[in-house]
Protein backbone atom coordinates (compact mmCIF):
# COMPACT_ATOMS: atom_id res chain seq x y z
CA UNK A 1 0.00 0.00 0.00
CA UNK A 2 1.05 3.60 -0.46
CA UNK A 3 2.11 5.77 2.44
CA UNK A 4 0.14 8.85 3.45
CA UNK A 5 3.04 10.95 2.14
CA UNK A 6 2.90 9.27 -1.29
CA UNK A 7 -0.87 9.72 -1.52
CA UNK A 8 -0.57 13.39 -0.57
CA UNK A 9 2.16 13.87 -3.19
CA UNK A 10 -0.10 12.39 -5.88
CA UNK A 11 -3.01 14.57 -4.76
CA UNK A 12 -0.98 17.78 -4.96
CA UNK A 13 1.42 17.03 -7.84
CA UNK A 14 -0.69 14.77 -10.05
CA UNK A 15 1.88 12.01 -10.48
CA UNK A 16 3.90 9.44 -8.58
CA UNK A 17 6.87 7.16 -9.29
CA UNK A 18 7.36 3.88 -7.42
CA UNK A 19 10.82 2.50 -8.08
CA UNK A 20 11.34 -1.23 -8.68
CA UNK A 21 7.68 -1.98 -7.99
CA UNK A 22 7.40 -5.01 -10.29
CA UNK A 23 9.41 -8.20 -9.58
CA UNK A 24 12.25 -8.87 -12.00
CA UNK A 25 10.79 -12.17 -13.26
CA UNK A 26 7.57 -10.45 -14.31
CA UNK A 27 9.51 -7.75 -16.15
CA UNK A 28 11.57 -10.43 -17.91
CA UNK A 29 8.38 -12.21 -18.98
CA UNK A 30 6.93 -8.92 -20.26
CA UNK A 31 10.07 -8.20 -22.29
CA UNK A 32 9.97 -11.66 -23.84
CA UNK A 33 6.32 -11.14 -24.77
CA UNK A 34 7.15 -7.75 -26.30
CA UNK A 35 9.89 -9.35 -28.43
CA UNK A 36 7.27 -11.76 -29.76
CA UNK A 37 4.98 -8.92 -30.84
CA UNK A 38 7.82 -7.05 -32.51
CA UNK A 39 8.60 -10.16 -34.52
CA UNK A 40 4.96 -10.32 -35.63
CA UNK A 41 5.57 -7.02 -37.46
CA UNK A 42 8.08 -8.65 -39.78
CA UNK A 43 6.61 -9.09 -43.24
CA UNK A 44 3.56 -6.83 -42.82
CA UNK A 45 3.12 -3.55 -44.68
CA UNK A 46 0.84 -1.51 -42.43
CA UNK A 47 -0.63 -1.22 -38.96
CA UNK A 48 -3.36 -3.66 -37.93
CA UNK A 49 -5.66 -4.33 -34.98
CA UNK A 50 -2.72 -5.30 -32.74
CA UNK A 51 0.31 -3.36 -33.95
CA UNK A 52 0.76 0.35 -34.66
CA UNK A 53 3.85 0.81 -36.83
CA UNK A 54 6.35 3.64 -37.09
CA UNK A 55 6.14 5.73 -40.26
CA UNK A 56 9.61 4.41 -41.17
CA UNK A 57 8.57 0.74 -40.77
CA UNK A 58 9.49 -1.69 -43.53
CA UNK A 59 8.43 -5.35 -43.76
CA UNK A 60 12.09 -6.43 -43.68
CA UNK A 61 12.95 -3.97 -40.88
CA UNK A 62 10.03 -4.01 -38.45
CA UNK A 63 9.48 -0.89 -36.36
CA UNK A 64 6.64 -1.00 -33.87
CA UNK A 65 5.59 2.06 -31.88
CA UNK A 66 2.61 0.55 -30.07
CA UNK A 67 1.05 -2.78 -29.15
CA UNK A 68 -2.70 -2.12 -28.93
CA UNK A 69 -4.68 -3.45 -25.97
CA UNK A 70 -1.85 -5.66 -24.68
CA UNK A 71 -3.99 -6.92 -21.79
CA UNK A 72 -6.41 -8.43 -24.33
CA UNK A 73 -3.85 -10.09 -26.61
CA UNK A 74 -1.42 -11.47 -24.01
CA UNK A 75 -2.03 -13.33 -20.72
CA UNK A 76 1.31 -11.97 -19.47
CA UNK A 77 0.12 -8.37 -19.76
CA UNK A 78 -3.39 -9.26 -18.60
CA UNK A 79 -2.17 -11.00 -15.46
CA UNK A 80 0.21 -8.17 -14.60
CA UNK A 81 -2.65 -5.67 -14.90
CA UNK A 82 -4.67 -7.62 -12.31
CA UNK A 83 -1.74 -8.15 -9.93
CA UNK A 84 -1.32 -6.54 -6.53
CA UNK A 85 1.72 -4.69 -7.86
CA UNK A 86 -0.60 -2.61 -10.05
CA UNK A 87 -3.96 -2.64 -8.29
CA UNK A 88 -2.81 -1.97 -4.71
CA UNK A 89 -1.48 1.55 -5.42
CA UNK A 90 -4.43 2.29 -7.73
CA UNK A 91 -6.93 1.33 -5.03
CA UNK A 92 -5.11 3.56 -2.57
CA UNK A 93 -5.60 6.53 -4.92
CA UNK A 94 -9.10 6.11 -6.39
CA UNK A 95 -10.83 3.62 -4.10
CA UNK A 96 -11.55 -0.09 -3.98
CA UNK A 97 -13.72 -0.34 -7.09
CA UNK A 98 -11.63 0.05 -10.26
CA UNK A 99 -12.50 -0.25 -13.93
CA UNK A 100 -10.11 -0.63 -16.86
CA UNK A 101 -10.44 2.11 -19.43
CA UNK A 102 -7.85 0.83 -21.90
CA UNK A 103 -4.26 -0.40 -22.22
CA UNK A 104 -1.36 0.15 -24.60
CA UNK A 105 2.33 -0.63 -24.85
CA UNK A 106 4.22 2.36 -26.25
CA UNK A 107 7.68 1.77 -27.69
CA UNK A 108 10.42 4.30 -28.27
CA UNK A 109 13.10 2.35 -30.04
CA UNK A 110 16.68 3.58 -29.92
CA UNK A 111 17.36 6.37 -32.40
CA UNK A 112 13.91 6.76 -33.87
CA UNK A 113 11.17 6.29 -31.26
CA UNK A 114 8.32 8.72 -32.00
CA UNK A 115 7.41 11.63 -29.74
CA UNK A 116 3.98 12.14 -28.17
CA UNK A 117 2.93 15.79 -28.08
CA UNK A 118 1.72 17.51 -24.91
CA UNK A 119 -1.81 16.54 -23.93
CA UNK A 120 -4.17 15.63 -21.12
CA UNK A 121 -5.74 12.16 -21.21
CA UNK A 122 -8.90 13.82 -19.86
CA UNK A 123 -9.21 15.72 -23.14
CA UNK A 124 -9.88 12.39 -24.88
CA UNK A 125 -12.24 10.86 -22.34
CA UNK A 126 -13.83 13.16 -19.73
CA UNK A 127 -15.91 11.39 -17.09
CA UNK A 128 -18.45 12.34 -14.44
CA UNK A 129 -15.62 12.62 -11.91
CA UNK A 130 -11.86 12.72 -12.28
CA UNK A 131 -10.79 9.62 -10.37
CA UNK A 132 -9.07 8.68 -13.60
CA UNK A 133 -5.38 7.74 -13.91
CA UNK A 134 -2.77 5.92 -15.94
CA UNK A 135 -0.23 3.43 -14.60
CA UNK A 136 3.00 3.15 -16.63
CA UNK A 137 5.18 0.06 -16.21
CA UNK A 138 8.78 0.71 -17.26
CA UNK A 139 10.06 -2.34 -19.12
CA UNK A 140 13.44 -0.65 -19.67
CA UNK A 141 15.61 1.69 -17.64
CA UNK A 142 14.27 5.18 -18.33
CA UNK A 143 16.66 8.12 -18.32
CA UNK A 144 16.43 11.71 -19.53
CA UNK A 145 17.78 10.85 -23.00
CA UNK A 146 15.56 7.95 -24.14
CA UNK A 147 12.18 9.65 -24.22
CA UNK A 148 10.85 9.58 -20.65
CA UNK A 149 7.33 10.61 -19.81
CA UNK A 150 7.33 14.33 -18.98
CA UNK A 151 4.70 15.83 -16.68
CA UNK A 152 3.71 19.27 -15.41
CA UNK A 153 3.34 19.00 -11.62
CA UNK A 154 0.06 20.30 -10.32
CA UNK A 155 -1.49 20.75 -13.77
CA UNK A 156 -4.24 18.25 -12.87
CA UNK A 157 -5.74 20.88 -10.58
CA UNK A 158 -6.07 23.45 -13.35
CA UNK A 159 -8.00 23.92 -16.56
CA UNK A 160 -8.53 21.57 -19.46
CA UNK A 161 -6.58 23.07 -22.35
CA UNK A 162 -7.66 23.38 -25.95
CA UNK A 163 -6.71 20.24 -27.92
CA UNK A 164 -8.10 21.40 -31.29
CA UNK A 165 -6.55 22.44 -34.59
CA UNK A 166 -8.30 23.72 -37.71
CA UNK A 167 -11.64 23.27 -35.95
CA UNK A 168 -11.12 19.58 -35.12
CA UNK A 169 -9.91 17.70 -32.07
CA UNK A 170 -6.24 16.82 -32.60
CA UNK A 171 -5.27 15.34 -29.23
CA UNK A 172 -2.48 17.86 -28.61
CA UNK A 173 -2.11 21.28 -27.01
CA UNK A 174 0.13 24.27 -27.53
CA UNK A 175 2.44 25.07 -24.61
CA UNK A 176 2.77 28.66 -25.78
CA UNK A 177 -0.97 29.24 -25.93
CA UNK A 178 -1.45 27.43 -22.62
CA UNK A 179 1.12 29.57 -20.81
CA UNK A 180 3.24 26.61 -19.71
CA UNK A 181 7.02 26.91 -19.49
CA UNK A 182 8.97 23.94 -20.96
CA UNK A 183 11.46 24.31 -18.10
CA UNK A 184 8.76 23.37 -15.57
CA UNK A 185 8.19 19.86 -16.98
CA UNK A 186 9.51 16.97 -14.87
CA UNK A 187 10.90 13.77 -16.47
CA UNK A 188 9.75 10.51 -14.86
CA UNK A 189 12.97 8.50 -14.84
CA UNK A 190 13.55 5.24 -12.98
CA UNK A 191 14.99 1.73 -13.39
CA UNK A 192 13.17 -1.03 -15.24
CA UNK A 193 10.42 -2.52 -13.09
CA UNK A 194 9.38 0.86 -11.72
CA UNK A 195 5.91 2.27 -12.29
CA UNK A 196 4.64 5.79 -12.81
CA UNK A 197 1.12 6.94 -12.07
CA UNK A 198 -0.32 10.15 -13.46
CA UNK A 199 -3.72 11.75 -13.03
CA UNK A 200 -5.98 11.90 -16.08
CA UNK A 201 -5.89 15.71 -16.08
CA UNK A 202 -2.09 16.00 -15.75
CA UNK A 203 -0.41 17.61 -18.76
CA UNK A 204 2.19 15.22 -20.13
CA UNK A 205 4.10 14.21 -23.26
CA UNK A 206 7.36 12.58 -24.32
CA UNK A 207 10.19 13.51 -26.63
CA UNK A 208 11.83 11.44 -29.34
CA UNK A 209 14.19 8.72 -28.22
CA UNK A 210 17.56 10.31 -29.00
CA UNK A 211 19.64 7.60 -27.35
CA UNK A 212 21.03 4.16 -28.18
CA UNK A 213 18.69 2.51 -25.63
CA UNK A 214 15.09 1.37 -26.14
CA UNK A 215 12.28 2.61 -23.94
CA UNK A 216 9.12 0.54 -23.63
CA UNK A 217 6.28 1.76 -21.41
CA UNK A 218 3.28 -0.47 -20.69
CA UNK A 219 0.26 1.69 -19.84
CA UNK A 220 -2.92 0.70 -18.02
CA UNK A 221 -5.52 3.48 -17.90
CA UNK A 222 -8.08 3.04 -15.12
CA UNK A 223 -11.02 4.81 -13.53
CA UNK A 224 -13.13 4.54 -10.41
CA UNK A 225 -16.14 2.35 -11.17
CA UNK A 226 -18.50 5.24 -10.40
CA UNK A 227 -16.74 7.50 -12.95
CA UNK A 228 -18.82 7.26 -16.13
CA UNK A 229 -17.73 8.57 -19.55
CA UNK A 230 -19.48 11.59 -21.01
CA UNK A 231 -21.28 11.40 -24.33
CA UNK A 232 -19.12 12.80 -27.11
CA UNK A 233 -15.85 11.48 -25.68
CA UNK A 234 -13.60 8.77 -27.12
CA UNK A 235 -14.92 6.28 -24.55
CA UNK A 236 -17.12 3.48 -25.85
CA UNK A 237 -19.25 1.68 -23.27
CA UNK A 238 -21.12 -0.84 -25.37
CA UNK A 239 -23.75 -2.64 -23.33
CA UNK A 240 -23.83 -2.49 -19.54
CA UNK A 241 -22.80 -6.13 -19.44
CA UNK A 242 -19.78 -5.40 -21.64
CA UNK A 243 -18.89 -2.34 -19.62
CA UNK A 244 -18.96 -4.24 -16.34
CA UNK A 245 -16.58 -6.90 -17.68
CA UNK A 246 -13.91 -4.20 -17.41
CA UNK A 247 -14.25 -4.01 -13.61
CA UNK A 248 -10.93 -5.19 -12.17
CA UNK A 249 -11.95 -5.14 -8.52
CA UNK A 250 -14.81 -3.96 -6.34
CA UNK A 251 -18.52 -3.58 -7.06
CA UNK A 252 -20.54 -2.49 -10.07
CA UNK A 253 -22.87 0.50 -9.92
CA UNK A 254 -25.36 2.32 -12.11
CA UNK A 255 -25.13 5.47 -9.98
CA UNK A 256 -22.39 7.70 -11.44
CA UNK A 257 -20.67 10.04 -8.99
CA UNK A 258 -20.94 13.62 -10.26
CA UNK A 259 -18.20 16.11 -9.42
CA UNK A 260 -17.70 19.73 -10.57
CA UNK A 261 -14.76 19.03 -12.89
CA UNK A 262 -13.79 21.08 -15.98
CA UNK A 263 -14.58 19.49 -19.33
CA UNK A 264 -13.91 20.14 -23.02
CA UNK A 265 -15.44 17.55 -25.31
CA UNK A 266 -13.17 16.11 -28.04
CA UNK A 267 -15.50 17.13 -30.84
CA UNK A 268 -15.69 17.57 -33.75
CA UNK A 269 -13.75 14.35 -34.14
CA UNK A 270 -10.71 14.45 -36.44
CA UNK A 271 -11.45 13.67 -40.11
CA UNK A 272 -9.11 10.67 -39.92
CA UNK A 273 -9.31 8.67 -36.72
CA UNK A 274 -6.41 6.53 -35.57
CA UNK A 275 -3.88 6.25 -32.77
CA UNK A 276 -2.70 9.34 -30.92
CA UNK A 277 0.32 9.43 -33.25
CA UNK A 278 -1.97 9.81 -36.26
CA UNK A 279 -4.40 12.24 -34.64
CA UNK A 280 -1.62 14.55 -33.41
CA UNK A 281 -0.24 15.00 -36.92
CA UNK A 282 -2.87 17.71 -37.40
CA UNK A 283 -1.11 19.84 -34.76
CA UNK A 284 1.14 22.41 -36.47
CA UNK A 285 2.42 24.04 -33.26
CA UNK A 286 4.56 21.07 -32.22
CA UNK A 287 6.78 21.07 -29.15
CA UNK A 288 9.02 18.15 -30.08
CA UNK A 289 11.20 17.92 -33.16
CA UNK A 290 10.19 15.55 -35.93
CA UNK A 291 13.00 13.40 -37.31
CA UNK A 292 12.52 12.50 -40.96
CA UNK A 293 13.01 8.98 -42.28
CA UNK A 294 16.56 9.56 -43.53
CA UNK A 295 17.70 10.95 -40.20
CA UNK A 296 16.09 8.03 -38.39
CA UNK A 297 18.23 5.70 -40.47
CA UNK A 298 21.37 7.59 -39.44
CA UNK A 299 20.35 7.59 -35.77
CA UNK A 300 19.58 3.89 -35.81
CA UNK A 301 23.08 3.12 -37.10
CA UNK A 302 24.98 5.33 -34.60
Amino acid sequence: MLTAKQIDFYRTQGYLVLERQIPEDLIAAARAELAHFIELARGIDESNDVLDLEDSHRPDQPRVRRVKLPHAVSPVFGDLMRSKWILDPVRALIGGSVRLHTSKLNLKSAGYGAAVEWHQDWAFYPHTNDDVLAVGVMLDDVGPENGPLLVYPGSHRGEIFDHHAEGYFCGAMSLEKSGLDPADAVPLTAPAGSISIHHGRTVHGSDLNRSTRDRALLLYEMTAVDAWPLQGSFSEMGTLEDYDTRILCGDATIAPRLEPVPVRLPIPKPPQLGSIYQVQKAMSDRSFDVIDASQREVNAQT
